[in-house]
């Protein structure tokens, strides 16, 4: 069979829009749809503007919006229940992790009666910062969505709003967490808190319950409206405040200091009031270098709090322009630390009698010396995160 020019071109025209439509999934490697592609995030700044809140009465918004695995869910999705809740919710905020097992169990215990639940994540990657992450081992990014998703086993979609906001500025969410209720037609019958007590255990989400079991008989709600409490809506527009502080952190020097064989058992025993975190660590370690500046970072998601990062280089003393020089080209403005000595086996029985001796090496030590955390290698910056932040001195809520 003969196949002319134009039929060439046709083929493979075909050819390459199909193979273009062929991506990944997050869970599957069958072709998908455009509405299953993997979706990849983009945080953009976003015009200054007026939010209102949804008035009671009002009709909710459309949305299309992904999920954590990358679906997109629609308003629509949800037609078959006669009750919609949509609580605007993110993963760093205090308050909306002491309301997390409460929209669970309240999911569970409408699961058949027609209610639907579906989380929305509101908050812009450009108005928050590391500083407002110190109750939480996770920030409001799209990929830590998913894993806040998984680790808390949600029993309810969990969307992300983050790249342009559209649907946060439709509905107008003053704070984290911030429930809205919609009757069988779509329209607003309550918005506001989920319930009065925040402390996890206290309450069992009374108003949000209130407002649901009134929708379903087809009764007015008493108290169409409640304020809420906690983390404003972090707007892409709302970036001055964290201009400065970045520039703040920025100004502060990198300093270092000599420690000899006594002041390092005296920085293990930490006679603070601090949880303190000590990297060990040298300028010729491949794996200390490349982990450092996360390390870093830590000091400023929790250093408002009971914790603070001391750095503790093992390179000899007469190479601490080599180690100053490090800590000016990665910014390490915390407490950092060069072992003054020639002995690394009176260094190591400093630090930890049970170490080995290689590196990097990382302790989080309570007051008074007690180790509570220890690992030698590169951390799961996760699992250490959440050994800070889950210790009795710190905590995820107020």
């Amino acid at each position: 069979m003969k196949i002319n020019f134009w039929s060439t071109i046709f083929l493979a025209g075909f050819f390459l829009i199909n193979t273009s439509c062929k991506q990944k999934t997050s869970s599957t490697d069958e072709e998908t749809t455009a509405d299953t592609m993997e979706f990849v995030p983009n945080p953009v700044a976003v015009p200054k503007q007026e939010v209102k809140t949804l008035e009671t009465g009002q009709s909710a918004p459309d949305f299309r919006l992904p999920d954590v695995y990358g679906k997109f869910v629609s308003l629509s999705d949800f037609n078959k229940a006669d009750v919609l809740v949509i609580v605007f919710h993110c993963n760093h905020c205090p308050t909306a992790q002491a309301y997390e097992d409460r929209m669970i169990d309240f999911s569970n215990d409408y699961k058949g009666k027609s209610v639907a639940l579906v989380a929305i994540m509101p908050n812009s990657a450009l108005g928050l910062l590391p500083e407002e992450c110190g109750y939480s081992d996770l920030n409001d990014s799209y990929k830590e969505m998913k894993i806040r998703y998984e680790h808390k086993k949600y029993n309810f979609p969990y969307l992300y709003d983050g790249d342009i906001q559209s649907v946060a500025i439709a509905y107008g969410p003053h704070a984290t967490p911030h429930a809205f209720v919609f009757d069988k037609d779509r329209k607003l019958c309550y918005n506001g808190r989920i319930d009065g007590i925040e402390k996890p255990g206290a309450a069992n989400s009374e108003d949000l319950r209130a407002a649901v079991d009134a929708v379903l008989a087809g009764k007015p709600v008493e108290t169409p409206v409640n304020k809420v409490f906690g983390c404003t809506t972090k707007w892409a527009w709302k970036n001055e405040w964290g201009k400065e502080v970045e520039a703040k952190w920025n100004a502060l020097p990198s300093t270092l200091s000599k420690l000899n064989e006594a002041g390092i058992k005296e920085l293990v025993r930490n006679p603070t009031d601090k949880l303190r975190l000590i990297n060990v660590w040298a300028t010729w370690c491949a794996p200390c270098i490349l982990e450092y500046p996360d390390l870093v970072q830590l000091q400023r998601w929790y250093g408002q709090r009971n914790f603070e990062f001391v750095s503790l280089s093992a390179d000899n003393p007469e190479h601490l322009d080599r180690v100053e020089k490090f800590l000016d080209k990665t910014h390490s403005p915390v407490t950092n630390y060069i072992f003054d000595g020639k002995d690394k086996y009176k260094f190591i029985e400093a630090i930890d009698p049970g170490w080995n001796g290689a590196l990097p090496y990382t302790l989080l030590i309570e007051p008074g010396g007690k180790v509570v955390y220890s690992y030698q290698g590169p951390v799961d910056l996760l699992e250490l995160k959440r050994a800070i932040v889950e210790h009795p001195l710190m905590g995820r809520y107020f």
